[in-house]
């Protein structure tokens, strides 16, 4: 494959990904003469109904709780534009590091990880449901788009990022990997057409990704926190790193408004954990050199990371959001609320298939416990939280309100 236009190999480490040798699709395309395999995957993804309705699903806040907070869409651009910049300072593929944080979410149900306990709960029967093989199952097989196949046909890469981006999930023995208790369903059928390699780690551009999405919701969580009232300023100084940046802040601009201090606080934030970041994993790099992707995914360790000093904070800060904002008692109502709408809608139609639109019907063995479950898995994973709610008001006739 010849070099792709408007992308020099100069511009690369030797380490990251090259688009001009990657491993393909699983359908075989003919290549863009103007975009390399990566930009080409970042644009279908875009373009996909599955992004489109990231907008109008949960990051913490349900939809109806104000235009302010975040959704998943949302999230997935904050992190996209942290993955990019990682990826830019370890002079790795930008465009794949993008893409990955653009798909990294799109397997997410309605009522974010409340919706995603009710169907794994009542999914345990037919293989459990997990947000991450749900994203693979869009991309390769649930998005009707394209003449030629199902999903988006992306790159090898690309695949494997999304599925890797936490680390190897299974073993050299073929076991599941240590923070895996279970291959899950949809990966590991894929897997069985598209090799991506399971017992390895990832490669550079899906490291960065991941490490841009901790730092993306930790900073956006507290941020939303604080607009919502269930956290202030002063409670955030429990955690050293806040507080120093609050009395930063203070000393410069002493009477300054809790809107702009809370953004200059959240900036500081990011600035701080992805400084960090680059200052570690470009150690890491010095330290392991090195030569190849190949070396990257083989080399035994995650390279992309936080200093202890970083880990740290980030684990107070999971910690104290967990606390005060995940768990507070007026999240966990609407979220009791919202795992229960999932659970009567994944029932009603499994009960009664014929309330599942005719082209969820139509070619697939409902008659088949596993099929229809899996089908009616993909169908409510798909919804927003909107239709969720709206389909939960048509099909029982009461109901179907968070609040």
């Amino acid at each position: 494959m010849g070099s792709i236009i408007g992308y020099g190999a100069q511009e690369r480490a030797v380490y990251a990904t090259d688009p001009n040798n990657s491993r393909g699709r699983l359908v075989v395309e003919t290549e863009s003469r103007t975009r390399t395999p990566f930009q080409r995957d970042r644009d279908r993804i875009i373009h996909s109904t599955a992004f489109r309705r990231l907008k109008h699903k949960t990051q913490v806040f349900v939809c109806d709780e104000g235009d302010h907070y975040r959704t998943r869409l949302t999230h997935t651009i904050e992190v996209a534009q942290i993955a990019r910049s990682l990826a830019r300072a370890f002079r790795a593929d930008e465009d794949l590091a993008e893409a990955l944080a653009l798909a990294h979410d799109l397997g997410h149900t309605p009522f974010g990880h409340a919706g995603e306990r009710a169907l794994d709960h009542a999914m345990q029967e037919f293989g459990g449901f997990d947000h991450n093989a749900q994203s693979l199952r869009v991309v390769t097989d649930l998005e009707k788009r394209y003449a030629a196949f199902d999903g988006l046909n992306l790159s090898w890469e690309t695949l494997e990022g999304l599925v890797k981006h936490n680390g190897p999930i299974m073993t050299v023995e073929g076991q599941p990997g240590p923070q895996t208790k279970a291959l899950p369903w949809g990966i590991s059928t894929f897997n069985q057409q598209f090799d991506l390699d399971l017992a390895s780690h990832a490669g550079i551009e899906a490291q960065a990704a991941a490490l841009a999405d901790d730092i993306a919701y930790n900073a956006h969580d507290l941020d939303d926190g604080l607009r919502a009232g269930l956290i202030n300023l002063q409670g955030l100084r429990e955690i050293p790193l806040l507080d120093i940046c609050l009395n930063e802040i203070e000393e410069s601009w002493p009477k300054l408004d809790q809107n702009r201090t809370t953004h200059e606080l959240i900036r500081r934030i990011i600035t701080k954990m992805v400084e960090d970041a680059i200052d570690f994993s470009c150690n890491n790099l010095e330290r392991l050199k090195p030569n190849s992707t190949s070396e990257v995914r083989g080399c035994g360790e995650t390279i992309v990371g936080f200093s202890n000093e970083m880990k740290c904070f980030d684990e107070n800060v999971k910690s104290f959001l967990f606390r005060t904002v995940y768990r507070h008692k007026d999240v966990m109502d609407v979220m009791g609320r919202a795992e229960n709408i999932v659970q009567d809608l994944f029932q009603i139609y499994f009960d009664n298939p014929q309330n599942l639109p005719v082209d969820w019907q139509v070619g697939s063995n409902l008659l088949n416990k596993q099929t229809l479950a899996r089908t009616v898995s993909d169908y409510i994973a798909g919804m927003t939280d909107n239709f969720a709610l709206q389909e939960h008001r048509r099909l029982f006739d009461q109901g179907g309100f968070l609040r």
